[in-house]
C-alpha cells in the first residue's frame, strides 16, 4: 500500500503532538514550535498531490466515451451473406436489419471503460465512476423516450409544484391496450427506470444492462408497457447550516472557568477541523433527503403505480418482469392487493428474485397462486430453463443460464416471452366452454 507524500511529512508531526498533549505545562514551548511548523506547510499544495479535484464532465462526450455501432443482421442460415456479422434471431420471424452493438468505448482509443484511471486514488476513481453512472442514467432515459417512444409520467399524480416528485415511463397504449400489458421492475441500488444493472451497461453493453430489448420486443408483440422507477424515493437538497449558540453564558460557573473551557473547546475544534481538512480536503456538501409522497420505498412505489395506473388499465392480461428486489416488491404488492392482482395478472417472470414468502408473511392462497402463475429464473451454472430445487414453497425455479446475478434478466429473455405466450394461451383455453352433454342439451332446448 503506497503512502502519500503529505502523509509522510505530517505523520511524525502528528505523533509528536500526541506525545506533547500527554505532557504537562512544560511542553508548551514545544507545542508552539510545532504549531509554527505546521503553519508554514502548504496544505493546499500537498492535498492537490494527494487527490485531483472532484470535478467531472456532465456528458458522455466530456468523458470521451460513446456507445458504438456495427453492421449486423438477424436472419436464417440460408439468408446469410459472406463477410457480414450475424446475430441469433431473438424473434420468431426472420428479419434483416442494422442493430446497435451498444458497447461503451473510448472515442479515441476504442478501449472499454477503465475504472482505475488514477492509480492509488480509489476514492477519486469511485467518484468518477459514479459521475459517469449519473450520465448513463440520463442517457437511458433519453433512449426510453426517443428510441422506445415511451412517455415520462410524473408521480404523485396530484403533486403540487413545490413537493418532491418522481416519474415512471409508459407506452402510449399502456392504459388503453385491451389485450396485454407488460410491467418491468428493476432491483435495488443505483439503477433507475429502464436499467437492470449499471455495471453491465458500462462494462458489457446496453442490451444486457437495460430493459430496452424487453420493451421493444413487447411493443412488437402487441403489449402495452409500463416501466417502474422504484429506487427514485427522494430528492436530495443541501442541509441548512445550524449555528448552535453556546449555553455557557447562562451557567453559574465563574467567568474564569468558563473562559478556560471555551478556549479549550475552540482549540479542540480548530485541531479537529485541521485534521478533517487534510483527511477529506474536498468535503462534499451535507445533504438531506426529502421523501416522495407515497413512493418512499420500492414497495410503496409498486403499490402506488398499481393503484393509479395498472389497476386502471384496460388490459385483459397483465404480465410482470421483476428482477432481484423487484420480486420482493411484487410479493409485497400481492400481500396488499391480493384479490386485484389475481384478477388482472396472468403471469409473473422473476429473475433471481430476493423475495421470501416466510419473512414477508405471504399467506397460503398467495403461495398457491405463485406456484401456478410465477416462475423464477435464478443464477445457476445449469443450462437455461433447467429446473432448480427450492427451499421455499412458492414458485418454480429454473436456471437463467448464468451464475451472474445481474445477467439473469438478459439471459432468460427468450424464455420469459415464451412463458408469457404459453400463459396467455392457457388462460384463453381455460375460458373456452367445454362441450358437455348438459351444455349441449341446454343449447338444443334453447334452439
Amino acid at each position: 500500500m503506497s503512502i502519500s507524500l503529505s502523509s509522510l511529512i505530517l505523520l511524525p508531526i502528528w505523533i509528536s503532538m500526541a506525545h506533547i498533549q500527554q505532557g504537562g505545562p512544560d511542553e508548551k514551548e514545544k507545542t508552539t514550535a510545532l504549531k509554527d511548523l505546521l503553519s508554514r506547510i502548504d496544505l493546499d499544495e500537498l492535498m492537490k498531490k494527494d487527490e485531483p479535484p472532484l470535478d467531472f464532465p456532465d456528458t458522455l462526450e466530456g468523458f470521451e466515451y460513446a456507445f458504438n455501432e456495427r453492421e449486423c443482421f438477424w436472419g436464417k442460415k440460408e439468408d446469410r451473406w459472406p463477410g457480414l456479422c450475424y446475430e441469433e434471431n431473438p424473434y420468431p420471424w426472420s428479419i434483416l436489419s442494422k442493430i446497435t452493438e451498444g458497447q461503451l468505448r473510448h472515442i479515441k482509443t476504442g478501449e472499454p471503460f477503465v475504472f482505475n484511471y488514477r492509480e492509488d486514488l480509489h476514492r477519486w476513481n469511485q467518484k468518477r465512476y459514479e459521475a459517469l453512472g449519473e450520465i448513463i442514467t440520463k442517457y437511458v432515459y433519453e433512449l426510453l423516450e426517443k428510441d422506445c417512444n415511451l412517455k415520462k409520467i410524473s408521480i404523485p399524480v396530484d403533486a403540487t409544484e413545490s413537493e418532491p416528485k418522481s416519474f415512471i415511463f409508459m407506452s402510449e397504449d399502456a392504459l388503453t391496450n385491451p389485450q396485454k400489458l407488460m410491467v418491468l421492475i428493476h432491483g435495488s441500488g443505483v439503477v433507475r427506470a429502464g436499467q437492470w444493472a449499471r455495471r453491465l451497461i458500462i462494462n458489457e453493453d446496453l442490451d444486457s444492462g437495460t430493459q430496452i430489448p424487453f420493451i421493444k420486443r413487447a411493443m412488437d408483440e402487441g403489449y402495452g408497457v409500463i416501466v417502474l422507477n422504484p429506487n427514485e424515493n427522494y430528492i436530495e437538497v443541501e442541509k441548512p447550516k445550524i449555528h448552535v449558540q453556546s449555553s455557557s453564558d447562562s451557567s453559574d460557573e465563574p467567568a474564569e472557568k468558563r473562559e478556560r473551557k471555551d478556549k479549550v473547546s475552540k482549540e479542540t475544534k480548530k485541531r479537529r477541523d485541521f485534521y478533517e481538512k487534510y483527511r477529506n480536503p474536498q468535503r462534499e456538501k451535507e445533504m438531506m433527503q426529502l421523501y416522495i409522497r407515497e413512493n418512499g420505498s420500492p414497495e410503496e412505489h409498486a403499490v402506488y403505480v398499481w393503484d393509479h395506473f395498472i389497476a386502471q388499465s384496460a388490459a385483459e392480461n397483465v404480465f410482470f418482469v421483476a428482477h432481484s428486489y423487484g420480486g420482493l416488491a411484487f410479493v409485497e404488492l400481492m400481500i396488499q392487493r391480493e384479490a386485484d392482482v389475481k384478477s388482472k395478472v396472468t403471469a409473473v417472470a422473476l429473475t433471481d428474485s430476493v423475495h421470501n414468502v416466510w419473512h414477508q408473511e405471504a399467506g397460503k392462497t398467495i403461495r398457491e397462486w405463485m406456484r401456478e402463475n410465477c416462475c423464477n429464473w435464478v443464477s445457476s451454472s445449469e443450462p437455461l430453463d433447467t429446473s432448480v430445487e427450492s427451499m421455499l414453497p412458492d414458485c418454480p425455479r429454473v436456471s437463467a443460464g448464468t451464475d451472474r446475478h445481474e445477467l439473469t434478466s438478459w439471459k432468460s429473455f427468450p424464455s420469459i416471452f415464451k412463458f408469457f405466450t404459453e400463459a396467455s394461451e392457457a388462460k384463453t383455453s381455460s375460458l373456452k366452454p367445454t362441450l358437455t352433454r348438459r351444455s349441449h342439451r341446454i343449447k338444443h332446448e334453447e334452439l
